[in-house]
């Protein structure tokens, strides 16, 4: 007995597209998110490495290096140097916002935000602490693009910040926090300048109370 098989070779070709659209989409799907996570990954190296040993001192190669990329991956992610340190700050400072907006959400009173920023541990971990400790001074040196974002972010914590306090006029609120901000970020810039751990520690401690009376808490 003989079997005749008829073929529709539209039906084919139609199942054949299908499948190489399916298999492109799938690509499509993997390439862009394997490129935001290792965008995301050489801002996290990039971020501790400006934090710890500031901007004008690490290079593109040395970051690349410890991303594990090649440097010319670089580019496909970033155009300059200056458009990695806009990322770093906007990354970075969103991160600190959070923390203080959970801290609001949550109703810790800023007694424990400060304490916190001017901790030991946080004096003692610049590649992982706020951005704006680390990096302020330089910062003031770089293109306005760059400024602007930092003062975006900046501006968004003093907000923050002044929701924690509880007392006074939203005006009131606010000076009070831009000048608590500014004593934390000096105090702790301080305190990880000199080499004499006792005053140090007594830094971080009595800009802590003087935070805190600023705040309105003593």
């Amino acid at each position: 007995m003989t079997i005749i098989i008829y073929y529709d070779r539209n039906a084919i070709a139609a199942l054949v597209l299908t499948a190489v659209a399916i298999r492109g989409y799938a690509q499509m799907r993997y390439e862009k998110g394997h490129r935001e996570t290792t965008r995301q990954h050489i801002i996290d190296v990039a971020s501790a490495q400006f934090r710890a040993g500031g901007v004008a001192a690490i290079g593109l190669a040395g970051i690349m290096n410890e991303a594990g990329l090649t440097n010319g991956a670089f580019y496909t992610h970033f155009e300059s140097k200056e458009d990695l340190v806009r990322a770093v700050l906007i990354d970075a400072l969103g991160r600190r916002e959070l923390r203080l907006r959970a801290n609001l959400e949550s109703k810790l009173g800023i007694e424990a935000t400060i304490r916190d920023y001017l901790s030991p541990r946080h004096r003692d971990g610049a590649g992982t602490g706020c951005p704006t400790a680390a990096l302020v001074a330089e910062i003031a040196r770089h293109p306005r693009q760059t400024r602007d974002a930092f003062t975006a972010k900046a501006s968004e914590i003093i907000d923050l910040l002044a929701a924690q306090l509880g007392k006074g006029s939203a005006a009131d609120r606010r000076k009070r926090a831009i000048a608590v901000y500014g004593l934390m970020v000096g105090a702790l810039q301080l305190a990880r300048a000199v080499n004499d751990s006792k005053l140090s520690d007594e830094i971080l401690q009595n800009a802590g109370d003087a935070a805190l009376k600023l705040a309105g808490e003593r």
